[in-house]
C-alpha cells in the first residue's frame, strides 16, 4: 500500500504530538513525586536547636522534646511529656550487672557509642533525630511506603509452609514464648554488620512484644540493630525501633519516621550507626534492650544499655498491647528476594551458623520477659523456628553467667540452601 508525503507528514506529527504528551505527563508526574517528597521532608524534618555532622555522612538534628514528630499525632495534641517511667520492672538493674560480667574475650564491658558522638552532643531538653534526605526518601515504593515494613514480616512460628515463605520473601531464626500474659521483654544482643546482597534486602536482629493474632489486626514494637541499604543508603549497622497496631498496613514505622514513639533521651538517635561491631574470632560486642510496661500509666517503655531510657509506645496507639503482650520473640529476619532465582546470600547475625559458637556465631543472652508482677523473669518453655535451617538456624541453652541464650544465624545461599 502507497501513501503520499501529506499522510507521512501527517503520520510524524501524530507520533511527535504523542511523544510530546507522554514527556510532558512524564514531567508532570515526576514534578508532582517531587512535591509530594518535599512535603513530606518538610513534616519528618523539624527544626534543629542544633545539627552535628556524624562521620558516616548522617546529619543528627537537635530538636525540642515538644517538637519532635509524635506530637504531629492528633491525640498527642495535648500530651503531657512523661520524661522518666514511674516504675522499672524488679531485677533489672541486677540482671544488667549479670549479664555485662566480662567473659574471656568478650569485650561486652567497652561502652557501644554511635559514630555521630564523636562530633558532638545534644543539649539538654533536646532529642538527637536523623535527617531524612530527599535519595532516603526516592529510595522507597513510594512516599507513603517510607519508613515502613512490608506486609507479612513477622515470623509466625509452626506454619512453615513453603508458600509463605516465598510469598513474603522473610525469613527469621527466633525463640519465642506464647501461652502467657506478658508485659515486657529484655535481651542482650550481639552486634555485627552481616552483608547484604542486594540494596532491597537487609538484616536485623531484634525483639519482638506481640499481642493480637497474625492477622490484619496484630500488635508489635520492635528494637534491635539493622542493616538496611534501602532504608539508609548504606551498610552500617544502625539501632532501630519499629511499632504497627494492623499488621504493618497503615500504621506505624522504623524510628521516628511517623508519629508515634515519644523520644526523652537527648544521648541516643534512633537510626544511627552503632559502633564498635563485632568481629568474627576477635572482639565481641553487644547490646541490651529492655521494653516494658509501665504498670501505672500503661505506656510501653524503651530502655538502651544499662541506664539509657530512651522514651515509650504510648498505650492508645494500639488495641491487644494496651493490656499486654500474648507473645514475645528474639532474633534474626532477612529478606531473601531471590536474586536469579537463586536464595540470597545476605547473611543474618555473623553471617555463620550456631554450632560455631562463642567469637563467631552471633547470640541473644540474658533473654527475659516481664511478669504482671512487673518482675523480670526467665522464659518458660521457650520455642525455636525458623523456615529454612539450612539456610539459617538457632540453638538454645542456659547456664549462670548468661541466663537463657542462643546462637543463630547463618550465611544464607549454600550448597545445602541453593
Amino acid at each position: 500500500m502507497g501513501c503520499d508525503s501529506s499522510t507521512v507528514v501527517l503520520v510524524l506529527c501524530i507520533w511527535g504530538f504523542y511523544l510530546t504528551l507522554l514527556s510532558s505527563g512524564a514531567r508532570l508526574g515526576a514534578s508532582r513525586h517531587k512535591f509530594e517528597v518535599n512535603k513530606h521532608l518538610n513534616l519528618l524534618n523539624k527544626p534543629p536547636v542544633k545539627t552535628i555532622q556524624s562521620p558516616d555522612g548522617d546529619i543528627i538534628d537537635c530538636v525540642r522534646i515538644s517538637n519532635q514528630p509524635a506530637f504531629d499525632h492528633p491525640f498527642l495534641k495535648d500530651h503531657k511529656i512523661q520524661m522518666r517511667p514511674n516504675f522499672h520492672p524488679e531485677g533489672l538493674f541486677d540482671e544488667n550487672k549479670l549479664s555485662e560480667k566480662p567473659k574471656e574475650g568478650s569485650n561486652a564491658a567497652t561502652p557501644i557509642t554511635q559514630l555521630w558522638h564523636a562530633n558532638g552532643k545534644c543539649p539538654e531538653d533536646t532529642i538527637p533525630i536523623r535527617r531524612t534526605k530527599e535519595e532516603d526518601v526516592m529510595r522507597a515504593s513510594s512516599v507513603k511506603r517510607y519508613g515502613r515494613k512490608k506486609h507479612r514480616s513477622i515470623p509466625k512460628p509452626r506454619s512453615a509452609d513453603p508458600d509463605l515463605i516465598n510469598q513474603s520473601g522473610h525469613q527469621h531464626a527466633i525463640a519465642y514464648v506464647e501461652g502467657d500474659k506478658y508485659y515486657g521483654a529484655k535481651a542482650t544482643i550481639n552486634v555485627w554488620e552481616p552483608k547484604i546482597q542486594q540494596p532491597n534486602e537487609f538484616s536485623l536482629s531484634q525483639l519482638w512484644v506481640l499481642g493480637g493474632s497474625f492477622g490484619q489486626d496484630l500488635n508489635s514494637i520492635e528494637a534491635g540493630w539493622q542493616v538496611s541499604p534501602d532504608l539508609y543508603g548504606d551498610n552500617n549497622t544502625r539501632l532501630f525501633t519499629y511499632w504497627t497496631s494492623d499488621a504493618y498496613q497503615a500504621t506505624g514505622c522504623y524510628n521516628l519516621l511517623c508519629s508515634g514513639f515519644i523520644q526523652v533521651n537527648s544521648n541516643v538517635a534512633m537510626g544511627a550507626s552503632i559502633s564498635p561491631i563485632s568481629e568474627y574470632s576477635n572482639s565481641q560486642y553487644d547490646i541490651s534492650i529492655t521494653i516494658w510496661k509501665d504498670p501505672k500509666e500503661g505506656h510501653w517503655w524503651m530502655q538502651f544499655g544499662n541506664d539509657l531510657v530512651l522514651g515509650y509506645w504510648p498505650s492508645f496507639l494500639f488495641s491487644y498491647l494496651a493490656d499486654s503482650a500474648s507473645m514475645i520473640e528474639w532474633g534474626g529476619e532477612i529478606v531473601n528476594s531471590e536474586p536469579n532465582g537463586e536464595h540470597t546470600s545476605t547473611q543474618m547475625g555473623s553471617g555463620q551458623f550456631p554450632e560455631q559458637g562463642f567469637g563467631k556465631s552471633s547470640y541473644f543472652k540474658n533473654i527475659q520477659v516481664v511478669d504482671s508482677s512487673n518482675n523480670l523473669k526467665s522464659p518458660k518453655g521457650l520455642g525455636t523456628f525458623t523456615e529454612q535451617s539450612n539456610c539459617y538456624d538457632v540453638q538454645t541453652g542456659s547456664n549462670d553467667n548468661w541466663g537463657h541464650y542462643f546462637y543463630y544465624g547463618g550465611p544464607g545461599k549454600n550448597p545445602n540452601c541453593p
